[in-house]
């Protein structure tokens, strides 16, 4: 099964989606800013990604600022996922997950990488 994180807003998340299915995969969709991922769910796709929790906070938003968060906050891996599972908005999009791994759709064809 693969998911997607997705925002029909979102230019690149529209994209993602579209090559995804182009290349025969039809994802569960999860509207995450109506149905956001848990903190749990958050963590075990920062796992997944095997990059640092900061790459799926979206720093230019609002809430962001509000919140004076940045890329050298000390928080920890658990700390970052309840933030963004609290204030969903603050997650990256696209992320497309499946048992081979996680990506994150920027540029739309690097999810390709977990495709088979």
């Amino acid at each position: 099964m693969t998911t997607i994180y997705h925002n029909p807003r979102c230019s690149k998340s529209r994209s993602t989606l579209e090559l995804l299915q182009q290349h025969h995969t039809q994802p569960d969709v999860v509207l995450y800013l109506e149905t956001p991922p848990t903190a749990v769910e958050l963590e075990r796709i920062v796992q997944q990604l095997g990059r640092p929790v900061t790459d799926i906070v979206r720093f230019g938003e609002d809430i962001a600022e509000e919140l004076g968060l940045s890329k050298e906050d000390n928080r920890s891996v658990k700390d970052w996922c309840a933030l963004i599972a609290a204030h969903p908005i603050l997650l990256e999009r696209p992320i497309v997950v499946n048992h081979h791994g996680a990506r994150i759709g920027r540029p739309p064809e690097i999810v390709l990488e977990i495709l088979s």
